[in-house]
């Protein structure tokens, strides 16, 4: 029986970058640098944490440390785009050298130990570690874009108050064993 956990993570990871790039979809580059206060990061800030995360992270996944000697982790918390453009190519390019280690992975590779910090994972624990990381990031991401848009939110998953609605289409299709992804 085929591994069903790289394909699976693979689109839970697509999934979370959907998120955000929806959420940037409707943000202008000044929502996006909009800050609640100054201990608070703006969307702007925490897109530029992950993206330095997933550089260290993902290059070289499985023959080097994860916490790269080149990354410089507090610069990350400092705004630097210079447009909105800028942010999505820094943001582009995160997902790629994600993609690009995680796509060629097999089932054999899972097992494997690689390290962060010099800390011992698995790479199915790294994967998770990963995965858990840039998903509170982009939950953050997308509260903030909800706040600024308030009433002009384009709602992301269920809007409010149909979730009946929601849930009697999907009752009315047949069983079938699919990713929740595959329709977005």
């Amino acid at each position: 029986m085929e591994n069903s956990y790289l394909p699976s993570i693979i689109k839970q990871f697509k999934y979370y970058k959907l998120l955000t790039d929806k959420t940037l979809e409707q943000l202008s580059y000044e929502e996006i640098n909009w800050q609640f206060n100054n201990e608070s990061n703006s969307i702007a800030i925490i897109m530029k944490h992950i993206v330095g995360n997933m550089l260290s992270r993902w290059t070289n996944f499985l023959t080097e440390d994860g916490e790269k000697e080149w990354r410089q982790r507090d610069q990350e918390f400092e705004g630097t785009y210079k447009n909105k453009e800028a942010l999505i190519t820094a943001w582009e390019t995160g997902w790629q050298c994600l993609f690009d280690a995680l796509l060629p992975l097999t089932e054999n590779d899972l097992e494997c130990i690689i390290y962060i910090r010099n800390q011992g994972h698995t790479v199915t624990e790294a994967i998770n570690r990963q995965l858990s990381h840039y998903a509170y990031h982009i939950g953050q991401i997308v509260f903030v874009g909800k706040m600024i848009k308030n009433e002009n939110w384009k709602s992301l998953s269920v809007p409010k108050g149909q979730s009946s609605t929601y849930n009697k289409e999907k009752f009315n299709k047949d069983k079938e064993r699919k990713h929740f992804t595959d329709d977005l």
